[in-house]
C-alpha cells in the first residue's frame, strides 16, 4: 500500500508580481519544518517554484508527477495572496478532488478571505506544525479534525475554528527536514544584492524567537504570533547552528528575528556560546532593537563574530515616535550605540519609514535630516505601508488616507498608497529615492564600505543606483504626462 503523500509548495511569486526586488531567494524553513513534523505519517516533497523561476506549465509537470494527496500552499504576505491563489487554482486543475491547504502569514490575518476561493479547502490561522500534523493525522483517518487553528469546507459552508495556539515551547520543535531540499543550493546562493546579505557562502539563517512585546503600528507580528515574547533557550540555538555548521558547513549565519536582543542574558549565552565552541562563523542581525542594546552586549556581538546589525528608529520626531508608531527608540542612546558599535568595527543600517496619516511634510525632513546626521554605514528609507489588522490600517481608514481606488491586492513595497494634504505617494516615492541614494552614496568611504558589505565593487554598486533611480523616472512618467 502506497503511503499518503504530501507536496508542499512555495509559489513563484513573479507569476503575479512584476517587482522582483521585492522577494528573496531564501531556503523554505517553515516548509521544511512542517515536514519534519509529519514525515513519520507519510511521504513529504517540497516544491519551490519560486527560487528557479519555474514557468506555470513547469510547475504542472513537476506536480502532474509528484501525485500528491494533499496539497500544501505557503503564502507568506499579503503582496504574495495573488501566486498562492494562482497555485492553488493550477493544482486542484490538476487533481481537483485532492484537497489543498494555504498557510502562511497572509491565510493566518485573512482566513476569511482566503476561503472564498473554491479551489481551497483548509487555512491553517495561526502557527502551523502542530495542526498540519494534526490535519495530515486527521485525512489518513487516525483522529478527528483539529479543533483549533483551522477553517475548512463542510458541505456549503465555511467553519473558522479560530487561531491556533502559540507554541510555548519552541525548543521541542524538530530540526528543519533540509534533506528534502537542495539545502546546499539555498545556502550558496546570495539572495539579491543587498547589505543584508550573508557576509560569506554558505550560509544559514537563524530564528531564535517568536513573538514581540513591541506594538508598532505597521506590524502584523502581534496577529501572526502574539505579543508574548517566546523564545527558544540558548542551547536550542546553539544546537541548530552547530548542527548545520557540522553538516552542511555554513561560514556565516543571520539571525532572522525581530527579537533575539529582547533578554539581554539569553542573547548573551548565544554570542559566548559561539565563542565557548570555536564556531568562528561571521553574522549579522537583520533587525535589531537599538533600544536593547547595552556597550557590554556589543562588544561581547563584536567578538562572537558580528558583522553586521540593522536598527530601526522609524522616525526622527518625536510625536511621530511615540503618537503613531509606538517603538520606545530613545535618540540618545540610539545616536551612543551606533557610534559604539561603529567603532567596533560593526557595520551599521538604520530603519526610518515616511508617510504616516497625520505626518507633515515638516516632519518627514525632519526625520531625513536625522538619518543622515545619526551617520550610519546605510540608510534605509521605506513608504508606510498599511497592512490589513494592523493599527496603521485603522488608522489610514479614520484619516482617509488611503490613495484613491487603493485595493488591498495593490500593496507594493517600492510604492506608496498613503496620501494626505501634505504629501503625495509620488512625493514620497521620489523623495525615497534621491534621499536614499545622497545620504548613502555622497561619501567615498561609505561607498566603499557598502560595495563590500554588499560584497560586490563600487561599478556594480553604482549600476545598482542607476537602476534604482530609473526605475524611479519611469514610474514617474505616466503621471506626469497624465
Amino acid at each position: 500500500m502506497n503511503r499518503f503523500k504530501v507536496v508542499l509548495v512555495v509559489p513563484n511569486y513573479r507569476w503575479t508580481e512584476l517587482d522582483e526586488s521585492a522577494f528573496w531567494h531564501i531556503t523554505p524553513y517553515n516548509l521544511c519544518l512542517l515536514a519534519a513534523m509529519v514525515r513519520d505519517l507519510c511521504e513529504v516533497q517540497i516544491i519551490d517554484a519560486y527560487a528557479p523561476d519555474m514557468a506555470e506549465s513547469e510547475f504542472v509537470d513537476v506536480l502532474q508527477a509528484a501525485a500528491p494527496d494533499l496539497v500544501g500552499v505557503t503564502v507568506m504576505m499579503d503582496q504574495c495572496a495573488s501566486a498562492g491563489h494562482r497555485t492553488a487554482r493550477l493544482a486542484k486543475s490538476l487533481f481537483p478532488d485532492t484537497p489543498l491547504v494555504m498557510g502562511g502569514v497572509y491565510p493566518t490575518v485573512n482566513p476569511d478571505q482566503v476561503m472564498t476561493d473554491p479551489h481551497v479547502d483548509y487555512t491553517v490561522v495561526g502557527e502551523g506544525e502542530y495542526v498540519f500534523r494534526d490535519l495530515v493525522e486527521s485525512l489518513i483517518g487516525r483522529r478527528a479534525m483539529p479543533d483549533k487553528g483551522l477553517s475548512y469546507r463542510k458541505g456549503p459552508a465555511v467553519v473558522h475554528t479560530g487561531r491556533a495556539d502559540f507554541i510555548e515551547d519552541l525548543d521541542a520543535l524538530p530540526l528543519p527536514a533540509f534533506e528534502l531540499i537542495d539545502f546546499e543550493r539555498y545556502t550558496s546562493m546570495a539572495p539579491r544584492r543587498s547589505v543584508d546579505g550573508p557576509v560569506a557562502l554558505p550560509y544559514a539563517r537563524i530564528v531564535t524567537s517568536r513573538g514581540c512585546p513591541v506594538d508598532c503600528v505597521f506590524c502584523q507580528v502581534k496577529r501572526i504570533m502574539g505579543r508574548k515574547f517566546r523564545p527558544r533557550s540558548a542551547e536550542s540555538v546553539l544546537g541548530e547552528i552547530g548542527w548545520l555548521k557540522e553538516r552542511y558547513a555554513i561560514r556565516s549565519v543571520i539571525f532572522d528575528d525581530d527579537n533575539l536582543f529582547t533578554d539581554r542574558r539569553r542573547a548573551r549565552d548565544i554570542f559566548q556560546g559561539m565563542i565557548d565552541r570555536g564556531f568562528d562563523l561571521p553574522w549579522k542581525s537583520t533587525a535589531t532593537a537599538v533600544f536593547r542594546l547595552d556597550e557590554e552586549l556589543l562588544q561581547l556581538m563584536r567578538r562572537s563574530g558580528c558583522q553586521y546589525i540593522c536598527i530601526a528608529i522609524e522616525s526622527g520626531t518625536q510625536r511621530v515616535l511615540k503618537e503613531i508608531v509606538g517603538k520606545p527608540v530613545d535618540y540618545t542612546q540610539a545616536q551612543r550605540m551606533v557610534r559604539l558599535a561603529r567603532s567596533l568595527g560593526i557595520y551599521v543600517a538604520a530603519n526610518f519609514i515616511v508617510g504616516f496619516p497625520t505626518e507633515t511634510w515638516d516632519e518627514i525632513r525632519r526625520t531625513i535630516r536625522f538619518a543622515e546626521e545619526l551617520d550610519v554605514n546605510y540608510v534605509k528609507l521605506f513608504h508606510a505601508i498599511p497592512l490589513r489588522h494592523t493599527r496603521l490600517w485603522e488608522l489610514c481608514e479614520r484619516e482617509g488616507a488611503f490613495k484613491k481606488g487603493f485595493h488591498q491586492s495593490e500593496i507594493r513595497w517600492n510604492t506608496g498608497q498613503i496620501e494626505s494634504d501634505a504629501f503625495s505617494s509620488q512625493d514620497l516615492t521620489i523623495l525615497r529615492a534621491y534621499e536614499w541614494d545622497r545620504i548613502n552614496f555622497t561619501d567615498p568611504e561609505k561607498r566603499r564600505q557598502t560595495a563590500a558589505m554588499m560584497n560586490i565593487n563600487e561599478a556594480e554598486l553604482l549600476a545598482i543606483r542607476r537602476k534604482t533611480l530609473a526605475r524611479v523616472q519611469s514610474e514617474m512618467v505616466p503621471a506626469a504626462t497624465a
